[in-house]
């Protein structure tokens, strides 16, 4: 019996900041995937591996993780004052689906360094020497990104002496700014979507826990560490290897989705993984990171430690952190108390493998919280570039 030869599509491997995806220009994809459907889904889980019953990913690109398990596709905007959109989808692992519901901050980096790469940028908009300035359309949730991309010799430099903990070596240093990160309508009620800075929450098996809930960067359910047995300073293991820890945090972000309105039943959160996001908080304290390296209190404003995908981040979601920056910017939020309180334009936050920065500029506007953008700094490169090949689809 003959099998078809495997089809091979244009292909370029990036880390972004703490992750790693696979991007596509929008033109390259097969016609049928150029549009949103089950096509586009069906490829983008044959890509990397999914649905894998072994949680290995070893027949595809994905590396088994949240943090790996990315595709990006990239094309020309058609908003003005944008250069390019992206739109980024989160293969689930061990089911057969592709999450479109939010975006990957780590990945916007490589979102700004990819665009230029691709020639998805106006040439005379790249100095030969310098910033390139990139203004993206962040297609799943309707936001900008502008992320600021140095550049050598026309080209995107991506060696530098930036560290970024959480990776491994340094590279060139991404700036990237996320304008009007919340999901407000323009006068600040959604951006908490109980209208409350702080709530209580009632968990099935669990009781009653304070929460903060905020739509910005991404959805995200925020709980003192305390509340819940931990200290804030535990690492992937701690969380990973128990599955009853795993059960009821994934209780308490079920939980905040419902409370949230992002689902209407708690079966809806099975397809729905990648939002909200579940955190936990606490005050400074001394911790050994996952690298060996020994965080001392005074190094930080807060710990944080998030899942992502129903498994313990190893480091920090991008849009996670604009959730954190944009929280501890706001008086009264378990964030904000976390870090002592007050109000503050920015927060250094201890997660798994180290610390992070992130900075908001928050404001009450009509006795409604506004945020009008974040700011961290990131770092991105191609790890290999040419085709991806994959069975033709049946």
């Amino acid at each position: 019996m003959a099998f078809p030869a495997q089809i091979r599509i244009p292909a370029t491997y990036m880390r972004g900041g703490t992750s790693k995806g696979v991007f596509f220009r929008l033109e390259d994809l097969p016609p049928a995937c150029q549009v949103p459907g089950a096509a586009r889904d069906a490829l983008f889980m044959r890509v990397i591996g999914s649905p894998d019953p072994y949680a290995a990913h070893i027949d595809g690109m994905g590396g088994a993780t949240s943090s790996t398990s990315k595709c990006v596709i990239l094309s020309k905007s058609r908003r003005d004052g944008h250069d390019v959109d992206y739109l980024y989808g989160q293969v689930s692992i061990d089911k057969a689906f592709v999450d479109w519901s939010g975006n990957c901050g780590n990945l916007s980096t490589a979102a700004g360094a990819f665009a230029i790469h691709a020639g998805l940028v106006d040439p005379t908009r790249i100095p030969d020497n310098g910033v390139c300035v990139v203004r993206i359309w962040q297609a799943n949730i309707g936001k900008t990104i502008i992320a600021h991309v140095p550049v050598t010799d026309g080209q995107v430099q991506e060696t530098g002496d930036f560290e970024l903990d959480g990776v491994t070596f340094p590279a060139a240093e991404i700036v990237l700014e996320f304008v009007d990160p919340s999901d407000d309508d323009g006068e600040g009620a959604s951006m908490f979507p109980t209208g409350n800075l702080l709530d209580q929450l009632e968990v099935p098996g669990i009781g009653r826990l304070s929460a903060t809930m905020i739509s910005a960067g991404i959805p995200t359910v925020f709980v003192n560490a305390a509340d819940i047995g931990y200290s804030g300073t535990e690492l992937r293991e701690d969380i990973n290897n128990d599955p009853d820890a795993l059960a009821r945090l994934e209780a308490i972000r079920v939980a905040g989705a419902l409370r949230m309105g992002l689902i209407s039943d708690p079966a809806e959160a099975l397809t729905r993984q990648h939002t909200p996001k579940i955190a936990f908080v606490a005050p400074p304290q001394g911790y050994q990171a996952s690298s060996g390296r020994q965080i001392q209190a005074a190094d930080t404003d807060l710990l944080v430690r998030a899942l992502s995908m129903g498994k313990l981040h190893h480091a920090m979601m991008g849009t996670c952190a604009v959730a954190i920056g944009t929280a501890a910017a706001i008086p009264g939020t378990l964030v904000n108390l976390a870090a002592g309180g007050g109000e503050r334009s920015s927060v250094v936050f201890g997660h798994p493998s180290g610390t992070l920065r992130v900075g908001a500029e928050a404001r009450q506007q009509d006795g409604q919280w506004q945020v009008t953008r974040a700011i961290m700094s990131r770092s991105a490169r191609i790890l290999m570039e040419g085709w991806v090949r994959v069975p033709p689809s049946e």
